[in-house]
């Protein structure tokens, strides 16, 4: 997978100068790059919200009111949204802890929740975060077909409506996570090598994911068909808030950042050469939003600063509006892009005229 290089000089004073400027940051405030107490009361908030309702609907609590009952999947839904952004997302790039092993067992919580670690290890921080909209490497931006986020991704007809059914794909984000595509990840990257990258055989992986699956249908499903107290046809309506809620929330918040008209997508030369330094293709294909809220940046963990994400994605989200600052102003001093978007209605507009746009192109 190593076949693209970014430029080796382009930009990289810039670089060099802004972890030059975090590290003195962190050192003359005498603090670590990783969560606080902050972060760890937050993993207790997000774990109760999505399991709370759980054992409220597995014990007959949601029972007393369809409206309730449903309620309960919602916030199931918000749950896990908190629980992938704002706890196993810091855990899994290693900014969660200074413990490796607490690092461990806190983005283990994903593959409790429906997910998978060893498949989003290597689509998230493998491919996206080193060839951010790159085609045909960086997997976010490939929909296999139904939707089109790249300019060089090939068009169909169906495209020039996605503006506005791309949003109900959005709702089928998790539900494709927890049935099939963690299993279709597993054969395509042990093609591709990438499961050893990891230490782990593809049989092992395939053995690992289904028992996991297992545990997850086991409480998900299973237990409240059998003791919620509600029809199984309940139940199965409420699975589905709870990934619609999901789905459409995750995908919000990801596709936002990256997926705009003013994201360059740029492709490598015929000798896999990019044209600029890793650091400046961060800048020139990623953009914050709402930089203002504070509820918005509690609850999606700091993924509305994907700038900084991305540039330190070993420093924990708890640290981001601080250094955001020293970001802005060091890509100010060297000249190079700084792009933040007001408010997330407006970044919502903003990805929907993206999505028009390639599929009028």
């Amino acid at each position: 997978m190593n076949i693209v290089r970014f430029a080796p000089k382009n930009g990289e004073g810039f670089y060099d100068s802004l972890k030059k400027n975090i590290d003195d940051f962190f050192t003359e405030n005498n603090i670590g790059p990783h969560g606080n107490s902050a972060l760890r009361w937050k993993t207790v908030a997000m774990l109760s919200l999505f399991f709370v309702p759980n054992i409220l609907i597995i014990t007959g609590v949601g029972a007393l009111s369809p409206y309730l009952f449903f309620g309960l999947w919602f916030l199931m839904g918000l749950g896990m949204i908190g629980i992938g952004c704002a706890v196993h997302h810091d855990s899994n790039h290693g900014s969660y802890s200074s413990n490796k092993k607490v690092n461990k067992i806190i983005g283990d919580v994903v593959n409790v929740v429906g997910g998978y670690d060893v498949t989003w290890r290597i689509q998230h921080n493998v491919l996206h975060h080193t060839y951010t909209n790159i085609e045909g490497l960086d997997e976010d931006i490939d929909a296999g077909g139904l939707m089109r986020f790249s300019p060089h991704s090939k068009k169909h007809a169906i495209h020039r409506y996605q503006h506005i059914y791309g949003w109900f794909l959005y709702c089928l984000l998790t539900l494709q996570w927890v049935t099939y595509k963690d299993y279709r990840l597993i054969f395509l990257y042990e093609k591709k090598g990438l499961l050893k990258k990891e230490k782990i055989s593809m049989r092992k992986a395939i053995l690992e994911l289904s028992i996991y699956k297992v545990i997850y249908f086991g409480y998900v499903l299973v237990l409240p068909i059998i003791f919620s107290g509600m029809p199984w046809q309940y139940v199965v309506a409420g699975f589905l808030v709870l990934h619609f809620t999901a789905g459409l929330g995750l995908s919000c918040i990801f596709q936002l950042a990256h997926v705009l008209e003013s994201s360059e997508f740029p492709t490598p030369t015929e000798d896999m050469k990019m044209e600029n330094s890793w650091a400046i293709h961060q800048l020139l294909n990623t953009a914050n939003f709402s930089p203002r809220s504070h509820w918005v940046f509690w609850f999606v963990g700091g993924l509305n600063y994907q700038v900084e994400h991305h540039l330190f994605p070993h420093i924990s989200h708890v640290h981001y509006p601080q250094i955001s600052k020293i970001v802005k102003r060091t890509a100010e001093q060297y000249g190079v892009p700084y792009k933040v978007m007001p408010t997330f209605v407006f970044a919502l507009r903003e990805h929907g005229r993206m999505l028009k746009k390639m599929g009028a192109e």
